[in-house]
């Protein structure tokens, strides 16, 4: 699983940032890791140098072998906030999808599942 991490011009892609949202994004989906060929992360701060309220924002895009991408995304006062709310979210949506298509394979071909 590959991790690439996109900034705008109003964040500065240190090497300490892509760490820490490697680190969170490792912590959260890394259990998913056979099943995802990459994961992008697009940092954004959306007011520039104003200040403003939950105007750092993360979206996330995780790439599935011979699947669509999904996406998450998250606001955030805080850079690390936004990512952390990000990486949940696309947590909660990766344990639907792939629990769906495991389901899918566990039931014969043409019957329901019982409940």
């Amino acid at each position: 699983m590959k991790i690439q991490i996109n900034t705008d011009k109003n964040i500065a892609g240190s090497e300490q940032l892509q760490a820490k949202t490697e680190a969170v994004i490792v912590a959260r989906l890394g259990r998913f890791q056979a099943q995802l060929t990459r994961i992008e992360a697009h940092l954004s701060d959306e007011n520039g140098q104003k200040a403003g309220q939950d105007d750092k924002k993360c979206m996330l895009e995780a790439r599935a072998e011979g699947r669509q991408p999904v996406t998450a995304s998250h606001s955030a006062a805080t850079l690390d906030q936004a990512i952390a709310g990000a990486a949940d979210k696309l947590q909660r949506l990766l344990e639907s999808t792939f629990g769906q298509l495991n389901a899918q394979e566990r039931s014969p071909a043409g019957r329901q599942p019982v409940p």
